[in-house]
């Protein structure tokens, strides 16, 4: 059974006062069956999420460095760019650069990687076709991979309430969802092949709408994401107000729906401290994919308050301290951290870049 054909369906699914059940649906890997595999994917998100709300504009020398310096980190997946309208989000106006940058000059890394860039509607997904259309060897795709040629996906941003879609993408769910339609298609069709990444925002607290996130309504949106073609959901706590109870619960839902854990990605601001935290009930669960920013880089422009993501040292320090394989060198991160942190003229984020730092300096003196 495919796994498009498995899904269930919805509305039976769905509905908060009936009982759901998953029987034959789908299957899915849970928590102890996933405990033998050790190994973790970090999803850099710095260069883009890390960005984009920056009130200074970073130079795109700079945008383009924090990516070479990071690629040899170890990361497998690199988010390195918009295709948005720079009227929205003037930081990422320069996204064609560097997607031309990494097709003729891909970064040094140990591994293959994957570069992501948001293509919210068809216009961002035709600027970056463009640029795709004029490199038509420089990339790999999911049916063609080429030797030393970086893979490209593309992602799409939806909403877990009504207010926050309106204020980010000016539209209503259904609304989106269905403009996304087209370019989820689009971007999987030959030649491009590419891999479709679908964020949720707000799944766990809303900054106009508050706390009460309906897990349900976020399993709705992320089984429509599915159904289109989209091969892996990020669960965004955009205002980082999720807490380790509302996690496992909205886990336990999309589970109900049948949606499996390796289609699914969490991707957890530290505003009240608890990424971490989350973080642990996201792997207990068995989730094995994890959105970090290098130096705590980030927060979003249309959630007011909302600090930074989770630092991409803390959270690698963490799982490898429970014995968990992220193939990141730890102290490379840091580096980075630091140096991103002194570009951009703001502290680093990172209470392990900050220790790991300091404490190389001490055994130096």
């Amino acid at each position: 059974m495919s796994r498009l054909a498995a899904l269930p369906r919805r509305l039976a699914l769905l509905h908060p006062l009936k009982k759901r059940t998953c029987a034959a649906t789908r299957s899915y890997s849970t928590a102890s069956e996933q405990r033998l595999d050790s190994r973790v994917k970090i999803v850099e998100v710095g260069p883009r999420d890390g960005l984009q709300n920056e009130k200074n504009i970073v130079p795109l020398a700079t945008k383009i460095e924090l990516i070479d310096r990071l690629a040899k980190t170890g990361l497998q997946t690199i988010e390195a760019g918009s295709f948005v309208a720079p009227k929205w989000v003037p930081q990422m106006a320069n996204s064609s650069e560097i997607l031309s940058h990494i097709l003729a000059t891909p970064p040094s890394s140990p591994h293959p990687l994957t570069y992501s860039f948001l293509a919210p509607n068809m216009k961002g997904l035709s600027n970056a076709f463009s640029i795709l259309d004029a490199n038509p060897s420089s990339f790999s795709t999911e049916s063609n991979h080429l030797p030393g040629k970086p893979s490209l996906e593309i992602a799409v941003f939806a909403s877990a309430t009504e207010t926050f879609s309106q204020k980010n993408l000016n539209s209503s769910i259904a609304a989106s969802l269905e403009a996304f339609r087209a370019v989820i298609s689009a971007a999987k069709e030959t030649p491009y092949n590419l891999r479709v990444r679908g964020y949720i925002s707000v799944v766990l607290g809303c900054p106009f709408e508050g706390y009460d996130v309906s897990p349900h309504r976020v399993a709705e949106v992320a089984t429509e994401l599915l159904e289109m073609g989209v091969d892996e959901i990020a669960l965004g706590d955009t205002t980082g107000m999720g807490t380790a109870p509302r996690t496992k619960d909205l886990l336990n839902c999309l589970r109900s729906a049948g949606i499996r854990n390796e289609d699914v990605a969490m991707h957890f601001h530290d505003t009240y401290g608890q990424a971490l935290v989350n973080t642990a009930v996201a792997l207990e669960h068995g989730i094995r994919t994890f959105d970090a920013s290098v130096s705590g880089l980030g927060g979003c422009p249309y959630s007011p308050g909302a600090t930074g993501n989770v630092a991409t040292e803390d959270v690698v320090y963490f799982l490898e301290s429970l014995g968990m394989d992220t193939g990141i060198d730890l102290d490379g991160v840091a580096e980075v951290g630091e140096w991103i942190s002194k570009e951009l003229g703001r502290g680093n984020g990172s209470t392990v870049g900050r220790a790991v730092l300091g404490q190389r300096k001490r055994k130096q003196d």
